[in-house]
Protein backbone atom coordinates (compact mmCIF):
# COMPACT_ATOMS: atom_id res chain seq x y z
CA UNK A 1 0.00 0.00 0.00
CA UNK A 2 2.95 2.36 0.58
CA UNK A 3 3.72 2.42 -3.16
CA UNK A 4 0.08 3.06 -4.03
CA UNK A 5 -0.26 5.87 -1.50
CA UNK A 6 2.98 7.44 -2.68
CA UNK A 7 1.96 7.13 -6.33
CA UNK A 8 -1.30 8.84 -5.41
CA UNK A 9 0.62 11.65 -3.69
CA UNK A 10 2.59 12.25 -6.90
CA UNK A 11 -0.54 12.26 -9.06
CA UNK A 12 -2.37 14.54 -6.65
CA UNK A 13 0.42 17.12 -6.55
CA UNK A 14 0.49 17.16 -10.34
CA UNK A 15 -3.03 18.62 -10.18
CA UNK A 16 -1.82 21.79 -8.44
CA UNK A 17 -1.95 25.12 -10.30
CA UNK A 18 1.86 25.21 -10.49
CA UNK A 19 3.91 22.01 -10.74
CA UNK A 20 7.69 21.73 -10.78
CA UNK A 21 9.43 18.38 -11.34
CA UNK A 22 13.08 18.20 -10.34
CA UNK A 23 15.36 15.17 -10.00
CA UNK A 24 12.62 12.71 -9.13
CA UNK A 25 10.67 15.15 -6.95
CA UNK A 26 7.27 16.64 -7.75
CA UNK A 27 6.51 19.99 -6.10
CA UNK A 28 2.98 21.36 -6.15
CA UNK A 29 2.34 25.04 -5.48
CA UNK A 30 -0.80 27.12 -4.87
CA UNK A 31 -0.10 30.77 -5.79
CA UNK A 32 -3.05 32.01 -3.72
CA UNK A 33 -1.48 30.97 -0.39
CA UNK A 34 1.91 30.55 1.27
CA UNK A 35 0.61 27.82 3.60
CA UNK A 36 3.24 25.06 3.92
CA UNK A 37 0.39 22.54 4.04
CA UNK A 38 -0.65 23.52 0.51
CA UNK A 39 2.83 24.05 -0.96
CA UNK A 40 5.09 21.02 -0.69
CA UNK A 41 6.88 18.29 -2.62
CA UNK A 42 6.91 14.51 -2.74
CA UNK A 43 9.28 11.98 -4.36
CA UNK A 44 8.57 9.48 -7.09
CA UNK A 45 8.51 5.96 -5.62
CA UNK A 46 11.91 4.30 -5.47
CA UNK A 47 14.15 7.30 -6.18
CA UNK A 48 17.49 7.97 -4.49
CA UNK A 49 18.13 11.71 -4.97
CA UNK A 50 21.57 13.20 -5.38
CA UNK A 51 22.86 16.23 -3.50
CA UNK A 52 22.30 18.27 -6.66
CA UNK A 53 18.68 17.08 -6.89
CA UNK A 54 17.98 18.19 -3.32
CA UNK A 55 19.69 21.56 -3.87
CA UNK A 56 17.56 22.17 -6.97
CA UNK A 57 14.40 21.31 -5.03
CA UNK A 58 15.32 23.74 -2.25
CA UNK A 59 15.95 26.45 -4.83
CA UNK A 60 12.45 25.97 -6.31
CA UNK A 61 10.92 26.71 -2.91
CA UNK A 62 13.22 29.62 -2.07
CA UNK A 63 12.51 31.32 -5.40
CA UNK A 64 8.85 31.45 -4.33
CA UNK A 65 9.55 32.53 -0.75
CA UNK A 66 8.22 29.23 0.58
CA UNK A 67 9.39 26.77 3.22
CA UNK A 68 11.08 23.76 1.57
CA UNK A 69 8.86 20.91 2.70
CA UNK A 70 7.97 17.33 1.76
CA UNK A 71 5.30 14.78 2.61
CA UNK A 72 5.75 11.14 1.61
CA UNK A 73 5.54 7.46 2.56
CA UNK A 74 9.18 6.74 3.49
CA UNK A 75 9.03 3.01 2.77
CA UNK A 76 8.10 3.78 -0.84
CA UNK A 77 11.39 5.64 -1.37
CA UNK A 78 13.90 4.59 1.33
CA UNK A 79 16.73 6.69 -0.11
CA UNK A 80 14.91 10.00 0.18
CA UNK A 81 14.90 10.75 3.91
CA UNK A 82 18.70 10.23 4.38
CA UNK A 83 19.43 12.54 1.43
CA UNK A 84 17.13 15.24 2.79
CA UNK A 85 18.47 14.98 6.33
CA UNK A 86 22.01 15.36 4.99
CA UNK A 87 20.88 18.70 3.52
CA UNK A 88 19.49 19.90 6.86
CA UNK A 89 15.86 18.80 6.68
CA UNK A 90 14.27 17.93 10.00
CA UNK A 91 11.20 15.94 10.99
CA UNK A 92 7.97 17.86 11.41
CA UNK A 93 5.86 14.78 12.09
CA UNK A 94 5.41 11.08 11.47
CA UNK A 95 1.77 10.14 10.94
CA UNK A 96 0.17 6.75 10.60
CA UNK A 97 -2.28 6.39 7.78
CA UNK A 98 -5.39 4.25 7.76
CA UNK A 99 -7.07 2.58 4.79
CA UNK A 100 -10.68 1.62 4.12
CA UNK A 101 -11.94 -0.66 1.35
CA UNK A 102 -15.47 -1.45 0.19
CA UNK A 103 -15.28 -4.67 2.22
CA UNK A 104 -14.41 -2.94 5.50
CA UNK A 105 -16.62 0.18 5.31
CA UNK A 106 -19.25 0.21 8.05
CA UNK A 107 -21.80 3.02 8.08
CA UNK A 108 -22.55 4.25 11.63
CA UNK A 109 -25.99 3.30 12.91
CA UNK A 110 -27.38 5.12 15.93
CA UNK A 111 -30.39 7.17 16.92
CA UNK A 112 -30.39 10.80 15.80
CA UNK A 113 -27.56 10.23 13.32
CA UNK A 114 -26.41 13.54 11.79
CA UNK A 115 -27.74 14.37 8.35
CA UNK A 116 -24.83 14.60 5.92
CA UNK A 117 -25.21 16.95 2.97
CA UNK A 118 -23.32 18.10 -0.12
CA UNK A 119 -22.83 21.89 -0.41
CA UNK A 120 -24.70 23.31 -3.37
CA UNK A 121 -24.18 27.09 -3.13
CA UNK A 122 -21.62 29.69 -2.09
CA UNK A 123 -23.17 30.13 1.35
CA UNK A 124 -22.83 26.44 2.21
CA UNK A 125 -19.24 26.22 0.94
CA UNK A 126 -18.35 29.35 2.93
CA UNK A 127 -20.04 28.00 6.07
CA UNK A 128 -18.05 24.77 5.79
CA UNK A 129 -14.79 26.65 5.24
CA UNK A 130 -15.48 28.74 8.35
CA UNK A 131 -16.37 25.65 10.39
CA UNK A 132 -13.12 23.91 9.42
CA UNK A 133 -11.16 27.03 10.31
CA UNK A 134 -12.66 26.97 13.80
CA UNK A 135 -12.32 23.18 14.13
CA UNK A 136 -8.58 23.34 13.47
CA UNK A 137 -7.93 26.35 15.68
CA UNK A 138 -7.31 28.76 12.83
CA UNK A 139 -4.52 26.69 11.23
CA UNK A 140 -6.36 26.97 7.90
CA UNK A 141 -7.71 30.50 7.74
CA UNK A 142 -11.19 30.85 6.25
CA UNK A 143 -10.97 32.71 2.93
CA UNK A 144 -12.51 32.99 -0.54
CA UNK A 145 -9.58 30.92 -1.77
CA UNK A 146 -10.42 28.16 0.70
CA UNK A 147 -14.03 28.20 -0.45
CA UNK A 148 -12.86 27.95 -4.07
CA UNK A 149 -10.63 24.97 -3.25
CA UNK A 150 -13.55 23.11 -1.67
CA UNK A 151 -15.72 23.82 -4.70
CA UNK A 152 -12.98 22.64 -7.08
CA UNK A 153 -12.67 19.40 -5.12
CA UNK A 154 -16.38 18.67 -5.45
CA UNK A 155 -16.56 19.68 -9.09
CA UNK A 156 -13.31 17.96 -10.05
CA UNK A 157 -14.31 14.41 -9.18
CA UNK A 158 -13.75 14.45 -5.43
CA UNK A 159 -16.37 14.89 -2.74
CA UNK A 160 -17.24 17.47 -0.07
CA UNK A 161 -19.74 16.82 2.71
CA UNK A 162 -20.99 18.73 5.76
CA UNK A 163 -23.43 18.54 8.64
CA UNK A 164 -25.55 21.58 9.31
CA UNK A 165 -25.88 23.20 12.73
CA UNK A 166 -29.28 23.84 14.36
CA UNK A 167 -28.79 27.59 14.07
CA UNK A 168 -28.44 27.25 10.31
CA UNK A 169 -24.65 27.36 9.90
CA UNK A 170 -22.26 24.40 9.63
CA UNK A 171 -21.28 22.07 12.47
CA UNK A 172 -18.50 20.26 10.64
CA UNK A 173 -17.45 18.43 7.52
CA UNK A 174 -14.58 17.21 5.37
CA UNK A 175 -13.49 16.57 1.80
CA UNK A 176 -12.02 13.75 -0.26
CA UNK A 177 -9.69 14.24 -3.19
CA UNK A 178 -10.48 13.13 -6.71
CA UNK A 179 -9.18 9.58 -7.10
CA UNK A 180 -5.86 8.56 -8.62
CA UNK A 181 -4.03 5.23 -8.70
CA UNK A 182 -7.30 3.52 -7.63
CA UNK A 183 -7.34 5.33 -4.29
CA UNK A 184 -8.33 8.71 -2.82
CA UNK A 185 -7.32 10.76 0.23
CA UNK A 186 -9.91 11.85 2.76
CA UNK A 187 -8.73 14.91 4.69
CA UNK A 188 -9.71 17.85 6.82
CA UNK A 189 -12.30 16.08 8.97
CA UNK A 190 -13.28 18.80 11.42
CA UNK A 191 -16.11 19.56 13.84
CA UNK A 192 -16.70 22.85 15.63
CA UNK A 193 -15.96 22.44 19.36
CA UNK A 194 -19.57 23.18 20.37
CA UNK A 195 -20.82 20.27 18.24
CA UNK A 196 -18.32 17.55 19.09
CA UNK A 197 -19.32 14.21 20.55
CA UNK A 198 -22.41 13.89 18.35
CA UNK A 199 -21.11 11.51 15.70
CA UNK A 200 -20.51 14.17 13.06
CA UNK A 201 -16.97 13.08 12.16
CA UNK A 202 -17.98 9.43 11.80
CA UNK A 203 -21.03 10.27 9.71
CA UNK A 204 -19.10 12.57 7.36
CA UNK A 205 -16.21 10.11 7.03
CA UNK A 206 -18.55 7.24 6.17
CA UNK A 207 -20.50 9.35 3.66
CA UNK A 208 -17.38 10.58 1.86
CA UNK A 209 -15.82 7.12 1.78
CA UNK A 210 -19.01 5.63 0.40
CA UNK A 211 -19.18 8.34 -2.25
CA UNK A 212 -15.71 7.38 -3.47
CA UNK A 213 -16.56 3.68 -3.55
CA UNK A 214 -19.65 4.54 -5.60
CA UNK A 215 -17.20 5.93 -8.19
CA UNK A 216 -15.43 2.56 -8.29
CA UNK A 217 -12.35 3.48 -6.23
CA UNK A 218 -10.65 0.48 -4.63
CA UNK A 219 -9.63 2.20 -1.38
CA UNK A 220 -9.67 5.47 0.55
CA UNK A 221 -6.92 6.50 2.96
CA UNK A 222 -6.46 9.17 5.60
CA UNK A 223 -4.12 10.29 8.35
CA UNK A 224 -5.26 10.78 11.93
CA UNK A 225 -4.12 13.30 14.52
CA UNK A 226 -4.82 11.50 17.80
CA UNK A 227 -6.15 8.38 19.42
CA UNK A 228 -9.66 9.82 19.65
CA UNK A 229 -9.87 10.43 15.92
CA UNK A 230 -8.28 7.05 15.18
CA UNK A 231 -11.08 5.30 17.06
CA UNK A 232 -13.68 7.28 15.10
CA UNK A 233 -12.17 6.17 11.79
CA UNK A 234 -11.74 2.57 12.88
CA UNK A 235 -15.43 2.41 13.79
CA UNK A 236 -16.37 3.08 10.18
CA UNK A 237 -13.91 0.55 8.75
CA UNK A 238 -10.48 2.18 8.50
CA UNK A 239 -7.47 0.03 9.41
CA UNK A 240 -3.83 0.88 10.12
CA UNK A 241 -1.61 0.42 7.12
CA UNK A 242 1.60 2.50 7.11
CA UNK A 243 3.28 5.81 7.90
CA UNK A 244 3.84 9.16 6.21
CA UNK A 245 6.80 11.39 6.97
CA UNK A 246 6.78 15.21 6.97
CA UNK A 247 10.17 16.90 6.55
CA UNK A 248 11.04 20.58 6.24
CA UNK A 249 14.29 22.49 6.01
CA UNK A 250 15.59 23.52 9.41
CA UNK A 251 15.64 27.32 9.90
CA UNK A 252 19.41 27.44 10.39
CA UNK A 253 19.85 25.80 6.98
CA UNK A 254 17.80 28.36 5.03
CA UNK A 255 20.23 31.27 4.92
Amino acid sequence: MDIQVQSFAVANLRRRPVVVEIGGFVAGFNPDTDSPYLNYATPLPGITPTERDVAALIKAFRERGLLPRLEFAPQAAPGVAPALRAAGFGTEAVHEYLVCTPHTLTAPHFADAPRVETPVNDEEYAALDAALNEAFGGAFASSPQGVARLRRTQQGGGAVRFVGAPEGSCAGGASCSPPAEDTAELSGVGTRPAHRGRGIAAAVTAALTGAMFAQGVGSVWLEYSGEGSRRVYERVGYQRQGTRLYLSLAPDQQS
